[in-house]
């Protein structure tokens, strides 16, 4: 287990480069079980979550070539894959449900455990098993695995969505592809990377209609082909340099993001005072004086993205006035502002809204990383407080984040990555 210990009062300052997104980039990989051959997916970011989704795919047989250096992957699947995901690798990212799809589309059958991942509150599997039930799998449970069957092959269904999840969206257009006739899937998720995921299945062969609005039409094909495949900036990951810049009144240019990806929250960060402007690269966000408080409502694409809400609770604890950050997609979201108000953060929640009173200065202390983007909004709130803030639990953050502590320090931060139980007491 690692800590990092993060030394406030420093401005950042410079240029960093945002890598593939990784929501993006393992749907990508899950959607390569779709074809047999080689795909290879460039852009990839070195993450903790792609090798664990690289070793899940290994066991279903593929071969899978992982160059974090050139952020490449080559992944050869092949005939015949297997269809079992084992607890040991699911429990550690949820993201691996994605392999649903593909693994009922291509082998008929899917044992796939039931996952893990941040403990930010209920994300239920019930819209991906109904929508593949509308489709012909039936399901069952069995020792914690999912178990799916559709020996006689999918077709075409009609699929209304209650929420635009974004998982589901993505295991449905999956299943889809192979699908014998059209599926319709209405009040479909919109996201970034739901767009990439179809770019990429329409390169291998996929026929998509209404790709980026909210009803997909997917006219299901015999087979699908490999391909060549360069993964989405992850906007999150654009988003949090973003609000460092803000939080510690510095000047960041954000090279390889899209702005179009983020409007609401650069619009968020210019209401805090911040100057935001377009680069040749990207973006560059500067703020020289103390953010201003701003309220904050999640929701799906294109609304504010729940997963730059616990960076813009940090930003809005040392603001010039009072907030409201309103959370309504995951209820366990808010178990990030415990650890928060462990360095002085002045915050109460109530239901799903949180109120925060903005203090000049927050003091270090013992956090928790409870997830990945509550990690990373520890690490912010650090970055600004008096004295020494050790986070823990780190392994939440390299799920997201690529070189973190690298770029931070070339920014100007201070944070060290030190041996956890080195910091226990004697």
């Amino acid at each position: 287990m690692e800590a990092f210990l993060v030394t406030g009062g420093n401005r950042l300052e410079g240029s960093v480069e945002v890598p593939g997104a990784k929501n993006s980039v393992l749907k990508l990989m899950a959607a390569a079980l779709l074809a047999q051959g080689k795909t290879t997916i460039t852009h990839v970011p070195e993450i903790l979550d792609v090798e664990i989704m690289a070793e899940l795919l290994r066991r279903l047989g593929a071969d899978v070539v992982y160059r974090p250096l050139e952020g490449e992957l080559v992944i050869d699947v092949p005939e015949v894959v297997g269809h079992k995901a084992d607890y040991d690798l699911v429990r550690r990212m949820r993201a691996s449900i994605a392999v649903l799809g593909p693994l009922i589309a291509r082998a008929g059958v899917a044992d796939v455990a039931l996952p893990g991942g941040d403990a930010i509150g209920s994300r239920g599997l019930d819209m991906h098993i109904e929508g593949l039930q509308r489709m012909g799998a039936e399901f069952g449970s069995e020792h914690g695995f999912l178990i799916a069957h559709a020996e006689g092959g999918l077709h075409g269904a009609q699929i209304w969505l209650d929420f635009p999840s974004v998982g589901a969206t993505e295991n449905l257009v999956m299943a889809a592809v192979l699908a014998k006739g059209t599926t319709v899937i209405d009040n479909a998720a919109r996201e970034p990377e739901i767009v990439d995921l179809c770019h990429m299945l329409g390169k291998m062969g996929a026929h998509i209609e209404g790709v980026g609005s909210s009803t997909l039409t997917i006219h299901g094909v015999e087979s699908l082909q490999p391909t060549t495949h360069a993964t989405v900036a992850d906007r999150i990951v654009a988003g949090t340099w973003a609000t460092m810049a803000a939080i510690t009144m510095g000047d960041i240019a954000i090279d390889y993001a899209a702005t179009e990806h983020l409007e609401i929250a650069l619009d968020k960060l210019i209401t805090a005072g911040a100057t935001v402007e377009q680069t040749g690269r990207g973006f560059r966000v500067r703020m020289e004086r103390r953010p201003k408080a701003v309220d904050i409502v999640t929701l799906p694409y294109p609304g504010f993205p729940t997963d730059l809400q616990p960076q813009f609770i940090a930003l809005n604890a040392v603001a010039d006035g009072v907030s409201m950050v309103t959370e309504n997609l995951f209820e366990a979201r808010f178990r990030f502002v415990n650890e928060l108000s462990r360095l002085g953060a002045n915050v109460r929640t109530d239901g799903h809204h949180a109120f925060i009173k903005g203090r000049k200065r927050l003091s270090g202390a013992p956090v928790e990383a409870t997830d990945v983007r509550a990690g990373a909004g520890l690490v912010m709130a650090g970055l600004v407080a008096e004295g020494v803030t050790t986070v823990l639990d780190v392994h939440h953050i390299d799920r997201g984040y690529a070189r973190f502590t690298d770029l931070l320090t070339g920014l100007g931060g201070k944070i060290e990555r030190v041996d956890a139980d080195a910091l226990a007491p004697a």
